[in-house]
């Protein structure tokens, strides 16, 4: 039986050139109502995590989450789905270095009233804000990736950076590590923590 994730492939199939019929038949029958357009994997692991936390299950709902894979992205997919085509609500999670993508892509498909949520250099970095460097380190710990930080940490080019940025960059050094930390950092969040972005995403939908 077709699911959300039948719907979020045939859309990335429509965005890469192919047809459409697909991805409109499913937001019809699955009752699609709205799109969270998301730059990688990573935000939607993340979005997902804090998701279940809430006790929701946003594909039940309705809503998709979808990463376009990159934020150059944002206005095909807002084209796709939004006023001119689907019709769907479109909102989403950028970095603030994308903003301008995201407004222009969204203002171009008439869909920029609908709003989007920014943070302040990506997720990871608000994630780590949120939970505290001497946290963070302890779940990396916890996921068995202890002895990987300290060889990172070893590097000349991370002596003059933060703990903090140290630990983002670090995020980012193995493939599917973002992804696996987007769940690990959010699931280990206080609720009253939670990134003013992240919240305001969620709350939104």
């Amino acid at each position: 039986m077709a699911g959300m994730g039948s719907f979020r492939d045939a859309v990335t199939a429509w965005a890469a050139g192919g047809p459409g019929d697909t991805a409109r038949e499913l937001a019809s029958r699955l009752s699609v109502r709205a799109v969270v357009l998301l730059e990688g994997p990573s935000d939607a692991a993340a979005v997902g995590a804090l998701a279940a936390s809430r006790g929701r299950d946003l594909a039940a709902e309705g809503v998709c989450v979808l990463p376009m894979g990159g934020a150059m992205s944002v206005g095909h997919f807002a084209r796709l789905l939004g006023p001119p085509g689907l019709n769907l609500r479109l909102t989403g999670l950028c970095d603030e270095a994308e903003r301008r993508f995201y407004a222009r892509g969204l203002d171009r498909a008439g869909a920029r009233q609908q709003g989007f949520f920014v943070c302040a250099a990506d997720l990871e970095d608000e994630l780590i804000r949120a939970l505290g460097v001497t946290r963070v380190e302890e779940l990396v710990r916890a996921e068995g990736d202890l002895r990987a930080l300290r060889t990172f940490l070893r590097q000349p080019a991370q002596r003059d950076r933060t703990p903090q940025q140290q630990l983002r960059r670090f995020l980012g050094t193995k493939k599917g590590r973002k992804i696996q930390y987007g769940r690990v950092l959010v699931e280990a969040l206080d609720p009253a923590r939670t990134p003013a972005p992240l919240d305001g995403l969620l709350t939104s939908l």
